[in-house]
């Protein structure tokens, strides 16, 4: 796997897994202000789903990496 063609893949996974880790532990407000979305999260925790967004693709890269080098690629 190429640098640039490891950066890509990265990054893809990167994308698909924030998507994925974005749900976790929302909680919405029972009466929300007014011109508010009835559905906006009260306390996001952006830093940590990015946190763990990172710690997962990671994960999952090296396997991808792993694969790849082992097998030739796909």
């Amino acid at each position: 796997m190429t640098l640039m063609s490891g950066i890509v893949v990265y990054f893809c996974i990167w994308w698909v897994v924030l998507y994925a880790v974005l749900p976790w532990g929302v909680k919405t407000s029972d009466a929300p202000e007014k011109g508010h979305a009835s559905s906006a999260p009260l306390n996001p925790r952006l830093g940590m789903k990015f946190l763990a967004t990172t710690l997962i693709s990671t994960a999952l890269w090296g396997v991808a990496y792993a694969f790849m080098e082992h097998f030739g690629g796909f």
